[in-house]
């Protein structure tokens, strides 16, 4: 700043700071020689540059200095930065954390994305249990395939795990119209029981109508079954069939009939010989809350489901069927076999527990399927048989 002021002090100094401050005067005076014009501005420009470049260098220094000085004065530190800061209320220094993303947050029980191994399989010791194999048998028009996700997480867990095919069910290569006995129909499952070894036993799990299918394999192999659990299942008694169950819904559930699609391959003078489910409703009816990958899934895997069967009464003994331990899983949005009629079927033939998926519609191996691995594995890890009557775990 001394040196500002010293060059202010000078004559000809002044002269060119006046030229700086107002060069349209100095490079436009009416004086000049019309013929010299252009170049004696030109000189002048020239000139004029040269003179002031280090008397510009102070006035951008002093500009500089000045503008810092009011920035640190009335608003804070110059801060370059464009991103968005978060300040507190009290204006303090410190500054305010970012908000934590949502993909790292602490997890909680809750949680259905969390992997099963980081909250059920912690303290589960496979080699303690009474049994670690389960044998899933799915329901009517369903195939092996609808067991993917209860597979990977049983497997995740250590559990060993068969998905059969019923006859004509899946990838099974009969025709489904040619089933005219549940006997034929569930002999995969049958033959499985079979030829496990002397002393092995498994947890029969039975979806839909494959509770009628598991019944049967209860009467006929109750040693070499453990536990037998039905999810959102036909639990028919003596003398019942899963027609029977149906017949009990028929007036309200409307929605079933109109899915239904009778198919009569010996000709229309004859019993149906399967009932097939329109596509259109497949959603509405099954998979109410399942993600729409598995509806796609079951639109192009589903199959008729054998009629005969379906008409079958079982015979159920209170020394085979009734030595094998139950327990039920009740599905509360189910809109094929509705929660009362579930219930109902609870109270005529009550199971050693019943436990409950909310949310859940009539496949929760697609719309709940944590939850429902977390059914089995404590069904899993019940070690003793006690009969403690029907009651309610959710």
């Amino acid at each position: 700043m001394g040196n500002f002021m010293s060059c202010s002090s000078s004559s000809s100094q002044s002269k060119q700071v006046k030229k700086k401050l107002f060069p349209k005067r100095s490079s436009s005076c009416k004086d000049n020689n019309n013929n010299n014009n252009q170049s004696s501005r030109w000189n002048r420009n020239r000139s004029s540059k040269k003179d002031d470049s280090p008397l510009n260098q102070e006035d951008a220094i002093a500009a500089a200095m000045l503008f810092q000085q009011q920035q640190l004065q009335n608003v804070g530190a110059f801060d370059r930065s464009t991103s968005l800061r978060y300040t507190n209320g009290n204006n303090s220094k410190k500054q305010q954390a970012l908000p934590r993303s949502s993909s790292s947050r602490a997890r909680s029980v809750s949680d259905t994305i969390l992997q099963p191994h980081q909250l059920l399989n912690q303290e589960l010791k496979i080699d303690e249990l009474e049994t670690s194999h389960f044998v899933l048998v799915h329901g009517g028009g369903y195939g092996a395939w609808c067991w993917y996700k209860t597979m990977s997480l049983l497997e995740e867990a250590g559990f060993k795990v068969d998905a059969i095919d019923l006859t004509g069910s899946g990838i099974h290569s009969c025709d489904t119209n040619t089933i005219t006995s549940l006997a034929q129909y569930v002999k995969p499952l049958v033959l499985l029981l079979q030829n496990l070894q002397d002393g092995h036993k498994v947890i029969l799990v039975g979806h839909d109508f494959g509770g009628a299918c598991i019944s049967y394999a209860m009467e006929l192999f109750p040693h070499k079954i453990a536990k037998a659990i039905f999810i959102a299942a036909s639990m028919l008694t003596d003398g019942q069939s899963t027609l029977d169950i149906f017949n009990q819904q028929s007036g309200s559930n409307d929605l079933m009939r109109q899915a239904q699609v009778f198919l009569y391959a010996n000709g229309n003078d004859h019993p149906p010989t399967a009932i097939d489910l329109d596509k259109s409703l497949l959603k509405d009816l099954l998979f109410n809350q399942s993600p729409a990958k598995d509806v796609a899934l079951a639109s192009v895997s589903m199959r008729p489901i054998p009629f005969a069967p379906v008409l079958e009464k079982l015979s159920l003994s209170e020394k085979n069927y009734g030595a094998v331990r139950r327990f039920y899983i009740e599905t509360t949005e189910d809109d094929a076999i509705p929660l009362s009629v579930q219930q109902n079927m609870i109270t005529s033939n009550p199971p050693e527990r019943v436990f409950r998926i909310k949310g859940s519609d009539h496949s929760p191996f697609f719309s709940k399927p944590q939850s429902l691995h977390k059914h089995l594995v404590e069904i899993s890890t019940i070690p003793a048989i006690e009969k403690c009557g029907n009651s309610v775990i959710g």
